[in-house]
């Protein structure tokens, strides 16, 4: 029978939680180094917002922008590409941590984007999308008219 003892709620509500996600994370990771086996998701994203857009950047470094392909269907994000395995010939792999192959990551904004607004690029590894807010979630000042 578990017993968990309530020393320190959090620390062992935290530490069964990473129990968790290392035993699952363990079972179901490909031993290929596909991206799968990389702990957490991929790529690894940041979101903000301001006024006029949301901003999202995502670490993909050894990606050029052929290897991407980005989408925007109403407030979805969604990110796929491909690193291609090293085609190094009669090697002896000692660590293989860099995942490989197909990924997919797919974001929900909390509100539409404008599609025909979206940049992307990519410098030094990261790739930045900004995604202009639709008309219809902007703030709109209202004029108020003086009643007579």
């Amino acid at each position: 029978m578990l017993t968990l003892h309530r020393i320190n709620q959090p620390f062992a509500a935290n530490r069964l939680r990473e129990e968790m996600d290392r035993v699952f994370g363990n079972f179901f990771a490909p031993t290929d180094g596909g991206f799968a086996s990389v702990r957490g998701a991929f790529p690894s994203l940041n979101v903000w917002e301001d006024d006029q857009a949301f901003v999202a950047e995502a670490e993909i470094p050894g990606l050029k922008m052929d290897d991407l392909e980005i989408f925007v269907v109403g407030d979805e994000l969604t990110i796929k590409g491909e690193r291609k395995p090293c085609d190094c010939k009669d090697v002896t792999y000692h660590r293989r941590e860099r995942g490989t192959g197909a990924f997919s990551r797919v974001l929900r904004l909390p509100a539409e984007v404008d599609a025909e607004k979206v940049e992307a690029t990519l410098k030094d590894g990261v790739l930045t999308v900004r995604l202009a807010k639709a008309q219809a979630v902007l703030p709109r000042k209202i004029e108020v008219k003086v009643g007579k």
